[in-house]
């Protein structure tokens, strides 16, 4: 077995394990590169199919081209997609102006869990790897969450040579992470080889290019001349800068993404 052919079947086993598991279980879909690979992993571990819900968190500031494409896959594919919306903050006028950080998690980390607790969803996989952000470092592929998805970062319970704890305490709530092992890289080698859809924001287009997708507000694209796989592969082998540069709400406070992920976010 090649590398790819390695984190391809260690992620089946995890995605399989969580569905023998977890009855109520769901996926968090974002539509970006990450979750794409995710999903694309699903479906290669039920032979074509998906047999669980695709959670999309809308928060009404998102780009067009996302929505379009994940509207093309759900028919393409016969998906079960569940949008949430936390309706209340969106009523009230939530936006950037208040505060990156309040607004990310208004709209996304609350509109997460108010989802989740609406459909009682048990478990739910989501798409990060540890080499976007030293936060994703300390997670566990089981992670176990507080009684309103809070991340507490010092009670995790140990994973050696692929044993997971998945004997949790009856209404504890599980975030699975089947890519916790992957890099960027890792992720575009096998979106090329499996030839996976991918949304055409990040491929460049009159020198910009998106490295990581969010709301268009806090979104900004990198320089770029990379309009191909193979283009982006060797430009992310040349470069030192990080994959989240260019999302506004990180510079907010040094510790802004750990402080969204310790109350409940993706």
């Amino acid at each position: 077995m090649n590398h790819l052919d390695q984190l391809e079947a260690q992620s089946v086993f995890i995605i399989r394990e969580a569905f023998r598991h977890f009855k109520n279980l769901a996926m968090l879909w974002s539509i970006g590169k990450d979750s794409n690979v995710m999903l694309h992993l699903v479906r290669k571990a039920f032979v074509g199919h998906v047999p669980f819900p695709l959670v999309y968190i809308d928060t009404t500031y998102d780009m067009p081209e996302l929505l379009r494409f994940r509207d093309e896959l759900v028919k393409k594919w016969n998906l079960d997609l569940v949008v949430g919306c936390n309706d209340e903050a969106i009523a009230d006028g939530m936006n950037h102006t208040r505060g990156r950080l309040t607004c990310c998690g208004a709209l996304r980390t609350e509109g997460l869990k108010q989802t989740l607790a609406k459909h009682n969803f048990e478990a739910v996989f989501a798409g990060i790897r540890r080499d976007e952000d030293p936060t994703r470092a300390k997670e566990r592929v089981f992670s176990p969450r507080g009684q309103n998805a809070e991340w507490n970062v010092k009670d995790q319970p140990p994973e050696f040579w692929d044993q997971y704890k998945t004997d949790l305490p009856p209404g504890t709530h599980v975030r699975i992470h089947p890519l916790l092992h992957w890099t960027e890289i890792d992720i575009w080698y096998y979106t090329k080889r499996e030839e996976i859809p991918i949304v055409n924001l990040y491929f460049a287009k009159d020198g910009k290019r998106y490295r990581s997708l969010g709301c268009v507000p806090c979104t900004f694209p990198i320089d770029s001349d990379a309009d191909t796989i193979d283009k982006i592969i060797a430009e992310l082998e040349a470069s030192k800068t990080s994959e989240r540069a260019g999302r506004a709400t990180d510079q907010e406070a040094e510790d802004a993404f750990e402080q969204l992920r310790l109350s409940g976010h993706m």
